[in-house]
C-alpha cells in the first residue's frame, strides 16, 4: 500500500482510543531490533510504531544524526513492504531548545509520522512556549507529542539520571493543550524510564484517568502516552488503556533482550569462537600455523543476529497481547 493511500497515524490512534486498546512504541538502537519488531507485530497483525531518537539516529547516520533518519527511514519503508500492517515511525525526546535544527531536518526528511518535543524539564512557561514553536514549526501531518510533568529514571544510554517524578496535573494538562495544540501528551503517573528493578514504582492509573477526563471535558481529543513502560506490571498496563492511554514507550526491554540473547550465545560456544587453553591466539594469522581453528557457524555475525531477531520477535507478539493491539491492523491491500 503506498504512504498515501495508508492510514495514517492520527487515525491508528484514534481507532485505538475508540477501542480501549494501545502501541508499544518501541525504541530502534539497532537494525536487528527493527527486524525483530516488524516479524513479531506482523506475526499477530498489529500495526507498529518505531521510535528514534536523535542518539539513535547518530548511531545510524554514523555521527549525523539528520543523515540518520533518512537511512533508518528508507530502510524502515522498505521493509515495511513486505508486511501486511502499517508501520509508523516517531522520532523521540527531541529536546528543546537545543535541537530544533534536529526536528526540523527530521521533518524535512518525510521520515516520521510524529516528532515527541521535550521541555518537560523546563518551567511550565518555558515548556508551553517551546513545544507551542515546535507545533508552529512542524507540518500538520506530522503529529506532535509533547511531555508534562518528569519521569523519573535514565532515559538515553549516556543521560544522567532524574531521581525524583513529578506527577501531572490534570488541570495543568488541559492548560497546556490549550496554549500548544500538541497532538499526544506524555504524562507523570509515576512510571520511571531505564531499569525499575527493586524499585517500588507508585504508578497511578487514576491520575491518568483524571487527565484524560478533563481533557475529554475540555474538548481535547489528545492520546495519552505513558514514558518508561518497560517496568510495569500487565495489570498496570491494561488499568491505563482503560485510563485512555494508547502509546506506551519501551526501549531499555529490546536492548536487554539484544545483549542477553548475544551474551547467551557467545557463553555457550564460547569454545568455537576462542582457541583452549595452549593453542596461541593467533588472531593476526587467523590461525593459519595452529591445528586449531574457530567454527564460522558460530562467529558468523548473521547467526547470533537471527537469535536475538527471533527473541526481540517473541517479546512483541507477547507486548501486542498485552495492548490488545493484535489482530487491529488497519492495513488493507489494494
Amino acid at each position: 500500500m503506498s504512504r498515501e493511500s495508508a492510514p495514517t497515524l492520527r487515525e491508528c490512534y484514534a481507532q485505538a482510543r475508540d477501542g480501549s486498546y494501545g502501541f508499544f512504541a518501541s525504541n530502534v538502537t539497532h537494525f536487528d531490533i527493527l527486524v525483530g519488531l516488524l516479524r513479531g507485530s506482523a506475526s499477530v497483525d498489529s500495526d507498529l510504531v518505531v521510535q528514534l531518537g536523535e542518539e539513535e539516529a547518530a548511531f545510524f547516520g554514523d555521527g549525523d544524526p539528520a543523515l540518520g533518519v533518512r537511512v533508518f527511514g528508507a530502510c524502515l519503508d522498505t521493509f515495511a513492504e513486505r508486511y501486511d500492517i502499517d508501520v509508523f515511525c516517531n522520532i523521540d525526546h527531541i529536546h528543546l531548545p537545543d535541537s530544533f535544527d534536529f526536528l526540523e531536518a527530521a521533518v524535512d526528511s518525510g521520515v516520521p509520522d510524529s516528532v515527541m518535543v521535550d521541555a518537560s524539564a523546563k518551567s511550565f512557561e518555558r515548556n508551553v512556549e517551546l513545544t507551542a514553536e515546535a507545533v508552529d514549526r512542524v507540518d500538520g501531518d506530522v503529529l506532535v507529542e509533547a511531555e508534562l510533568g518528569r519521569i523519573a529514571g535514565v532515559e538515553g544510554s549516556t543521560d544522567t539520571p532524574a531521581d525524583e517524578a513529578f506527577y501531572t496535573d490534570p488541570e495543568a494538562a488541559v492548560e497546556f493543550v490549550d496554549r500548544t495544540g500538541c497532538d499526544l501528551l506524555a504524562v507523570s503517573i509515576g512510571t520511571q524510564h531505564g531499569v525499575a528493578a527493586g524499585r517500588d514504582l507508585d504508578v497511578r492509573p487514576d491520575l491518568a484517568a483524571e487527565i484524560n477526563d478533563a481533557l475529554v471535558d475540555a474538548g481535547h481529543d489528545t492520546a495519552l502516552v505513558v514514558h518508561g513502560a518497560s517496568g510495569l506490571s500487565d495489570e498496570r498496563i491494561e488499568e491505563l488503556l482503560e485510563a485512555g492511554v494508547c502509546k506506551f514507550n519501551k526501549n531499555t526491554r529490546y536492548q536487554y533482550e539484544f545483549a542477553r540473547t548475544a551474551a547467551d550465545f557467545y557463553h555457550e560456544h564460547a569454545e568455537a569462537i576462542r582457541p583452549p587453553e595452549g593453542v596461541v591466539d593467533d588472531r593476526d594469522g587467523f590461525f593459519a600455523d595452529s591445528d586449531w581453528e574457530p567454527e564460522k557457524t558460530s562467529f558468523h555475525p548473521h547467526v547470533v543476529s537471527e537469535e536475538a531477531r527471533n527473541r526481540i520477535a517473541s517479546v512483541m507478539r507477547d507486548l501486542c497481547e498485552l495492548t490488545r493491539s493484535a489482530g487491529k491492523t488497519m492495513h488493507a491491500d489494494t
